[in-house]
């Protein structure tokens, strides 16, 4: 389905003088004991579990009459989806708020890592984006590979590019079709990382990871909310109905926000009923979310300087990819210099001469796409 390259030129993220973080600590990770809770049908008698991690809650604010979870101290309606004739509409909503609690993801890695700033993620997930567009890969593939990441840099720290290109290995092995093949992912790291490195890293995330690959990622939760706002009946419910259009433009605000190690404070479906916000009314957010405004409203704000950057941008528009569908395009991972973008600086706020000599990286461009070759 997708098409591969041969670059006359590579894609880097090195720096000349000190190209990888020297490993601290590594520190085991740590299982956390699972706790059950319970939530009640539609019809108040049949129980569903739940699964719950420590501090953190989903029960039914109701539930003779199955109106509200309650997930911390936000309150989420029953499921906006649609009666489904293929499934259990509740079941799918249900599956995907478990998924809020058993991927727990924290910006507080950074305490254990006093050589990592927030520029050096932001380079690397740009870095990334960069490599899924030219690989032609899902927005799905890139941010997995951005869940991972953080997770896993959770529980220990190593070569940073190593980590990113490996994340973005085991996404694309997840949620594509025809994945690159291992060579090319270490090619594009001009020499940092080879394959047999790329292996090694593959099974150690894994097992950090639990193998736990399955999260409802920012770009999941918005393609439901689209889907839901814009479907009538649950009939074609797969098929997309929403605007390629104003989809691309609000996943562009969320790749902005990604970079930002702040984005880790919220949860993802918050992130993305946030960013579904700022193109729509919280009366349509909340009808296919459940959110309450009072659970939205903190990252919309957070998320207003980015938005303000993005209306001084041109409008993003779909790009044509070899070997993918035109109903497709939208779901491609795309790329801008974000990094250029001044909301960035302002959310990370580290001046250049406050990073590391770690932190200096370089990073390059992609070659166009003339200059690419298609495999035989």
């Amino acid at each position: 389905m997708y098409l591969f390259f041969h670059f006359s030129s590579r894609i880097t993220l090195q720096d000349r003088d000190s190209n990888t973080l020297e490993p601290l600590t590594r520190a085991p990770l740590k299982k956390r004991k699972s706790e059950v809770c319970k939530c009640w049908s539609e019809d108040g008698a049949s129980p569903c579990v739940l699964i719950e991690t420590p501090h953190k809650e989903l029960e039914p604010a109701d539930p003779s009459g199955f109106k509200q979870y309650q997930f911390k101290n936000i309150f989420i309606n029953a499921s906006p989806i649609p009666r489904l004739s293929w499934a259990n509409s509740d079941d799918v909503w249900i599956k995907m708020l478990n998924k809020e609690l058993k991927y727990v993801h924290d910006k507080g890695y950074l305490q254990r890592h006093p050589k990592l700033q927030p520029k050096m993620r932001a380079i690397l997930l740009d870095w990334l984006l960069e490599v899924s567009e030219v690989y032609s890969l899902h927005r799905q593939t890139a941010y997995l590979a951005q869940d991972y990441f953080d997770r896993f840099m959770l529980t220990e720290e190593d070569k940073m590019q190593l980590l990113g290109i490996t994340a973005l290995f085991i996404a694309s092995k997840i949620e594509e079709i025809y994945p690159p093949k291992i060579f090319e992912f270490a090619y594009v790291t001009d020499g940092a990382c080879d394959t047999w490195e790329i292996q090694q890293m593959e099974i150690h995330m894994l097992k950090a990871l639990d193998w736990n690959l399955c999260p409802e990622t920012p770009i999941s939760w918005l393609k439901l909310y689209a889907q839901v706002e814009a479907q009538t009946d649950g009939e074609n419910f797969l098929v997309p109905q929403f605007s390629q259009e104003t989809y691309i433009q609000i996943t562009q605000l969320l790749d902005l926000c990604m970079m930002d190690i702040n984005s880790l404070d919220y949860s993802y479906s918050i992130l993305a009923a946030a960013a579904f916000c700022h193109f729509s009314t919280f009366n349509i957010v909340h009808k296919v979310s459940g959110l309450t405004w009072d659970s939205v409203a903190p990252c919309v704000r957070w998320m207003t300087p980015f938005m303000d950057t993005l209306r001084s941008e041109a409008t993003p528009q779909l790009k044509d990819f070899p070997r993918v569908k035109s109903d497709d395009r939208h779901n491609i991972q795309t790329h801008v210099v974000y990094l250029d973008l001044k909301a960035q600086e302002r959310q990370i706020d580290i001046p250049d001469c406050q990073l590391s000599p770690v932190a200096a990286v370089s990073f390059l461009t992609p070659p166009s796409s003339t200059e690419k070759t298609a495999n035989p």
